[in-house]
């Protein structure tokens, strides 16, 4: 019986001491995004298709169970571009290790981040010789990174990041996001 209440005080007191920033977040935000050079074709040797550069949007979950460490999921919403016989679109979901630097200030982050991020891109052409239609689809896993800062009053806060990653036979992807979180 002194076992479970010894760890049941240590239980709570860990989740104590978490409360000031929360041990869960989520966020949601408005995302900049750019891939160009995409191609109908691997190799760049196809149709040109429509660069994605755009305003989109993106949502993320964490687990923040240390003061300089997280572990977070996102999903950013690569946008979608019309070219004059053509149209593209993509998305990502994202897992990443966060670290957060020590400094001393309470109500700042400042982050790094390190992780995969699953893509797809869509395209479609029609081409204008023959009338014809030609699709093109990837999708791939990729190591991915970001950086950023963050400021929260109590539970809520913004967050200002860069996330970057490859994407095969394209410039790659850049993504800058501006959002909301919240920590419980």
């Amino acid at each position: 019986m002194r076992k479970l209440i010894l760890m049941t005080a240590l239980a709570l007191g860990t989740t104590a001491a978490r409360a000031d920033n929360g041990f869960w977040y989520v966020g949601a935000g408005v995302v900049f995004s750019s891939i160009t050079g995409l191609t109908s074709q691997p190799g760049g040797f196809g149709y040109p298709l429509p660069d994605l550069n755009g305003t989109s949007w993106k949502v993320y979950a964490g687990v923040r169970p240390i003061k300089w460490l997280a572990g977070e999921l996102d999903y950013i919403a690569l946008g979608s571009a019309d070219g004059s016989y053509s149209h593209s679109h993509g998305h990502a979901a994202a897992a990443y290790a966060v670290g957060f630097l020590p400094i001393p200030l309470p109500v700042v982050d400042v982050f790094g981040k390190i992780g995969l991020a699953r893509y797809q891109l869509n395209s479609s052409a029609i081409f204008s010789a023959r009338a014809g239609f030609e699709g093109y689809s990837t999708d791939g896993t990729e190591f991915a990174w970001g950086i950023g800062a963050q400021v929260h009053m109590s539970m809520v806060g913004a967050r200002l990041e860069y996330e970057r990653f490859n994407v095969p036979n394209t410039s790659g992807a850049r993504v800058t996001s501006l959002s909301v979180l919240v920590s419980f």
